[in-house]
C-alpha cells in the first residue's frame, strides 16, 4: 500500500545483545521524509528515544545515548538499532514517519512493536566439587558448601548415602553444617543442585 510502514508487532531480544526494531517503507517519488521519531512506553513512563529531522539525529532519552542508531542513506529503512539491550528497555515502541508531498501536504504513518527482553538461554547447573575425603576431629564444627553455576534461581539439597543405597535428605540449603561432629557422622555426603 501507499507509504505504509512494515515491521513485526513483537520482538524478543537477548539481554546485553544487539537488537533491531524493524520499520520499513517503500519510498514514493515526490514524497520526502521530513521526520522520523521512535517513541517508547515503558510501564508508567514514556518518551522519545530517537528523532531524525532537518537538523539531524537526536537521542532524547539519556538512557539510550550511545546505544541506539538508525541507518543513514538507506531510503525506506528507518529501523532502530539498539547496541546493547537492557532489561529496562522492555516496552512498546512506536515508529512514526512524516513525509511532505506536492503542495507541502504532510502524510504521517506509524507502527508499534512490543519489545520483550530475555536474560539468556537457560543453562543447567554445574557443581564445583568440594574437597573429597575430608577428615575432621570429633567435637569440631565444620560445614560442606555446595556451589553451582547456571541460570538462577538454583536450589540445593544435601544427602547422606546410607548402606543399602537409601539416601537421607539432610538439608535444603547450599550449606550443610555441624556444631559438634560425632564419629557417627562419618560417611559419604552428596549435593544436588536444581534450576528450571
Amino acid at each position: 500500500a501507499f507509504l505504509d510502514l512494515t515491521g513485526p508487532s513483537e520482538i524478543t531480544g537477548v539481554w546485553k545483545g544487539p537488537t533491531t526494531l524493524p520499520c520499513i517503507y517503500v519510498p514514493v517519488k515526490g514524497f520526502v521524509q521530513q521526520m522520523l521519531t521512535w517513541t517508547v512506553v515503558r510501564g508508567q513512563s514514556s518518551g522519545t528515544v530517537f528523532r531524525r529531522d532537518g537538523s539531524g539525529d537526536h537521542i532524547l532519552l539519556s538512557e539510550y545515548r550511545d546505544r541506539v542508531s538508525v541507518l543513514k542513506d538507506n531510503p525506506g529503512n528507518v529501523s532502530l538499532h539498539i547496541l546493547s539491550l537492557e532489561v529496562s528497555d522492555r516496552g512498546t515502541y512506536t515508529c512514526q514517519v512524516t513525509w511532505s508531498g506536492s503542495n507541502n501536504s504532510l502524510t504521517a504513518r506509524e507502527i508499534t512493536t512490543k519489545v520483550e527482553v530475555v536474560k539468556v538461554a537457560a543453562t543447567k547447573p554445574i557443581i564445583r566439587a568440594g574437597e573429597l575425603g575430608l577428615t575432621v576431629p570429633a567435637g569440631a564444627s565444620t560445614s560442606l558448601t555446595c556451589v553451582a553455576s547456571g541460570s538462577p534461581p538454583i536450589s540445593y539439597r544435601w544427602f547422606r548415602s546410607t548402606p543399602g543405597g537409601k539416601a537421607l535428605l539432610l538439608s535444603s540449603q547450599a550449606e550443610l553444617a555441624w556444631d559438634s561432629l560425632q564419629p557417627s557422622d562419618a560417611g559419604e555426603y552428596y549435593c544436588e543442585a536444581e534450576n528450571r
